[in-house]
C-alpha cells in the first residue's frame, strides 16, 4: 500500500499542514520539527506527489528551463545545476527548448507560463538578451532570472545571473600574447549571443592593450559548432599569409579547427596555438587537450535558480549574481616556432 502524507503525519506525531510545510521547505519550522518529519519520511519511504502537489496548492513548485544552444554539453551543465537547486528547495523541473528565431517564440512562452502554472523560468542566452521576449514575459507578469553576457549591467531590472565573457577573452587572448604570438585569428560564435560579442570585444581589447594591428580577414563569423570551427579554420590555413594563433568562441570551434589543422598536416601547437572557451568536454577529449577558458556552467545555472526560488518565496532581497570566466592553461598553445 502506497504511503501518504496522512500516514506521516501520524507517524511524525504532528499535522498534514505540518508535513506539507516541512516538503515545501517553507521557512519558520523549528528544526525539531523538521527533524520529527524527515525521520517519518524515511522511516515509511515516503515519496511526494510534486505533480499532484502543485495541482492541489495554491502556489506553483515548477521551474521552467528555457534555451536555444546547439552545444549539449552546456545545456547538461544548466539542467544538472537547475535540477540541483530545485531539489534542495522542493521544486519540479520543466525542460523546454525552443527556437528564438520564431515568429510566435513570445506567444510560445508566454503560452507554457500560463498553461504549465509555473513558479518561474531560467532564461539562457539568446532568450535572456531578447528585449522582445523580456517584455512578453512581463506583461504577464512572469517570474524569470536571466543568464547574461555582458562586463557590466546596463538598465537591467530583475533578477540577472552576469557571465563576464569579455574579461575571460582577454586573459585567454593575453595568455597567447604573453608566449610571443602576435598574429592571431577570432573564430566567431552565433552573432545572435551577446556571449559573441562580448568575447570578440576581449579579444580586440587584449590586442590594442599590447599594441597590436587587428587583422579583419583573421576574424571570422561562424556557429557555435565542430563543423563552423573546421570551416574557419580550413579558410585560415589556406592563407598566404596565416595566423600563429587562434581563438575560438567555444571549445566546439576550437576542436574544429584543432581537426582541421592536423588534417592539413600542422603540429599543434608548435606551428599553430588554438585556444577555446567555456572548459566543455570537448576542451579535454582532443589531442592534445585544449587551452581554455572554465566558466562555471553548473554553478551559475544553480545559482540562478536560487535566486529565483528564493525570491519567489521572499527569502532574499539579493538580485545579481556576477561570474568571471578564468583561463586554464594545457598543451594545445606554446610560443610560435
Amino acid at each position: 500500500m502506497k504511503v501518504t502524507i496522512n500516514d506521516v503525519a501520524k507517524y511524525a506525531g504532528v499535522s498534514i499542514k505540518t508535513v506539507s510545510r516541512v516538503t515545501n521547505k517553507e521557512p519558520s519550522v523549528k528544526q525539531a520539527t523538521i527533524d520529527k518529519v524527515n525521520q517519518a519520511i524515511t522511516a515509511l519511504n515516503y515519496q511526494p506527489n510534486l505533480a499532484a502537489r502543485n495541482l492541489a496548492s495554491t502556489s506553483s513548485y515548477v521551474i521552467g528551463f528555457i534555451y536555444d544552444n546547439p552545444n549539449a554539453y552546456y545545456v547538461i551543465d544548466m539542467q544538472n545545476g537547475i535540477l540541483s537547486a530545485c531539489k534542495d528547495r522542493g521544486f519540479e523541473l520543466l525542460i523546454h527548448p525552443c527556437n528564438a528565431k520564431s515568429e510566435t517564440i513570445c506567444d510560445e512562452l508566454t503560452t507554457m507560463v500560463k498553461h504549465a502554472r509555473l513558479a518561474g523560468l531560467v532564461l539562457t542566452p539568446p532568450m535572456s538578451e531578447d528585449p522582445n521576449i523580456l517584455a512578453a514575459l512581463d506583461q504577464i507578469g512572469a517570474n524569470y532570472v536571466k543568464i547574461i553576457a555582458g562586463e557590466k549591467i546596463i538598465n537591467s531590472n530583475g533578477l540577472t545571473v552576469l557571465v563576464n565573457d569579455q574579461r575571460g577573452a582577454v586573459e585567454i587572448t593575453q595568455h597567447l600574447i604573453d608566449l610571443g604570438h602576435k598574429h592571431i585569428a577570432f573564430l566567431s560564435g552565433d552573432l545572435q549571443h551577446e556571449s559573441t560579442k562580448e568575447r570578440l570585444l576581449g579579444f580586440k581589447k587584449a590586442l590594442k592593450n599590447n599594441s597590436l594591428i587587428l587583422n579583419t580577414d583573421w576574424v571570422l563569423e561562424g556557429e557555435y559548432s565542430f563543423e563552423s570551427g573546421l570551416a574557419g579554420a580550413n579558410k585560415l590555413i589556406a592563407m598566404a599569409k596565416r595566423p600563429t594563433a587562434i581563438v575560438a568562441c567555444n571549445d566546439e570551434i576550437a576542436a574544429g579547427a584543432l581537426f582541421a589543422a592536423r588534417l592539413a598536416g600542422l603540429d599543434i601547437p608548435t606551428e599553430l596555438s588554438i585556444v577555446g572557451f567555456e572548459d566543455s568536454p570537448f576542451s579535454r577529449q582532443t589531442w592534445p587537450k585544449l587551452t581554455t577558458v572554465h566558466q562555471p556552467n553548473i554553478e551559475i545555472a544553480q545559482i540562478a535558480t536560487q535566486l529565483l526560488i528564493d525570491k519567489r518565496k521572499n527569502q532574499t532581497t539579493e538580485t545579481f549574481r556576477c561570474f568571471t570566466p578564468t583561463p586554464v592553461i594545457r598543451n594545445s598553445t606554446t610560443s610560435p616556432t
